[in-house]
């Protein structure tokens, strides 16, 4: 069974940094497109930012020049940079793996960002 473990999460001023890291396990993690999402309370999930396995990386128009995402094949994991963290930058954030041809979808369990004086 595929696992998405987020971590990384917290509560963080505003202007502050946060390092979201999501470990993958029994999944061929460098074939996959792997991507953050984020959902505030009442508000659909959204696109935070994506990277492809090829390494190209795509994002939200909100978190440009802020948010950085990366990924470590040899690690298994996807890592997304947070600086200059704003108060709407709150919600819960999640993990995600996709691979089109195979229509494969996986999802983490999420991490909680607060952002906040």
């Amino acid at each position: 069974q595929v696992q998405l473990v987020e971590s990384g999460g917290g509560l963080v001023q505003p202007g502050g940094s946060l390092r979201l890291s999501c470990v993958a396990s029994r999944i061929g993690f460098s074939i996959y497109a792997m991507g953050w999402y984020r959902q505030a309370p009442g508000s659909q999930r959204d696109l935070v930012a994506t990277i492809t396995s090829a390494g190209t990386t795509n994002y939200a128009d909100s978190v440009k020049g802020r948010f950085t995402i990366s990924r470590d094949n040899a690690k298994n994991t996807v890592y997304l940079q947070m600086n200059s963290l704003k108060p709407e930058d709150t919600a819960v954030y999640y993990c995600n793996a996709q691979h089109f041809l195979m229509g494969h979808d996986y999802w983490g369990q999420g991490t909680q960002v607060t952002v906040s004086s």
